[in-house]
């Protein structure tokens, strides 16, 4: 957001700076009664399509598929002169001392099986109450023409298998559980599979998605936080349940979104049936020239250092100088390695652009 209101201040209209928020967790409907963004969300995705297709982007519309147990009311728990309490919109509680205008995390969504086993119970309730077939027609459905008609492509979004515990549980514990609570883990994420695997096929033949965006950051710039053992026994294992199913109803690409360094669970990633990667954080480590040249077949979108951007033509020159080897194979689509910083000023935005079709229309000629 502070990019974009940067480029407000530099020109950009103010209808497509405000409304470029690429979150998932609007829930406001279009009515005083409507829930239907509540977990089947798609306006949010519109504002960001409308800032690309003014700087000249292919537009993408984003939708997001929520679970039954990841929206709550935001309210106010606790409130005394020297602390205020909230919910947020997760189910976690916050603090904010008085004198301080920061909120940081008091309690977690759940501390063991029996938080859970409640959570687990009001996703049950709201499953049969805002997920029937009809909801998720009309949620989607008005998506389909546009996007058979090429307006768009479709990316849809869903939290993985190590996203989600780690959001109920939060960091260290959630870290902790690997070794402690394994049991737990495992029933979070087979209750996670089995309302994707129930509710999941309707919405992929009814959109058919370019994409599917699982999303994950489970790796820092040190490294991944799990093994590659790990991974296959609480990520992976669930993705080979799943995957086989989203290429049945017509879902030809994959991708995770991790940050940091994972070079090291590439492969593991890919042997559980994952075909890409964004954003490939270029200053965790992750050259994307190296990776194609070790993983051939590897989709990536991303990998272009969003610092360049900043630093003027010549550099951003020379970054493309960069990954043109990557370019030049296809399977790739050139994206900054995560959001583009408000240290860039919109001029040096639309140079990157500018040069963006230029390299991508050179390229395309060689094949």
């Amino acid at each position: 957001m502070l990019t974009c209101q940067r480029f407000k201040r530099e020109g950009m209209p103010a209808e497509i700076a405000d409304g470029a928020k690429d979150i998932t967790n609007d829930i406001v409907g279009k009515g005083e009664n409507d829930n239907s963004e509540k977990y089947l969300p798609v306006s949010w995705g519109e504002g960001v399509m409308e800032y690309e297709k003014y700087f000249g982007f292919d537009p993408v519309r984003r939708v997001h598929f929520v679970l039954p147990f990841r929206r709550f009311e935001e309210i106010v728990l606790e409130e005394t002169p020297e602390h205020v309490i909230k919910q947020d919109i997760f189910g976690r509680q916050n603090i904010r001392r008085a004198g301080s205008e920061i909120e940081i995390e008091y309690k977690p969504i759940i501390s063991g099986f029996e938080d859970w086993e409640r959570l687990k119970a009001h996703g049950e309730e709201e499953l049969a109450k805002h997920f029937s077939d009809e909801a998720i027609d009309k949620a989607y459905g008005h998506l389909r023409e546009a996007h058979e008609r090429g307006d768009y492509s479709i990316r849809l979004n869903l939290e993985g298998f190590f996203w989600v515990p780690r959001e109920l549980m939060g960091n260290e514990p959630h870290l902790y559980a690997f070794y402690e609570e394994p049991e737990l883990l495992h029933d979070i994420c087979e209750y996670v599979l089995k309302v994707y695997m129930e509710k999941l096929p309707r919405i992929l033949d009814l959109i058919q998605p370019d994409i599917v965006y699982m999303m994950e950051d489970l790796s820092g710039k040190n490294g991944p936080m799990i093994s590659n053992a790990m991974f296959d026994e609480f990520v992976g294992a669930y993705y080979r349940q799943l995957f086989p199913m989203m290429r049945a109803h017509g879902v030809h690409n994959i991708f995770v979104d991790t940050d940091g360094d994972f070079m090291m669970m590439i492969n593991s990633f890919m042997d559980a049936g994952v075909d890409g990667f964004l954003p490939m954080d270029v200053n965790a480590g992750m050259d994307i020239v190296k990776v194609r040249q070790n993983f051939p077949t590897l989709k990536i979108i991303g990998g272009y250092n969003k610092l360049r951007i900043a630093e003027g033509p010549e550099a951003i020159d020379r970054e493309f100088d960069r990954i043109l080897p990557v370019v030049r194979q296809g399977g790739y689509i050139v994206g900054a390695d995560h959001q583009v910083p408000p240290s860039a000023s919109i001029d040096n935005y639309r140079y990157y652009i500018k040069r963006l079709k230029e390299v991508m229309q050179e390229c395309g000629k060689d094949l």
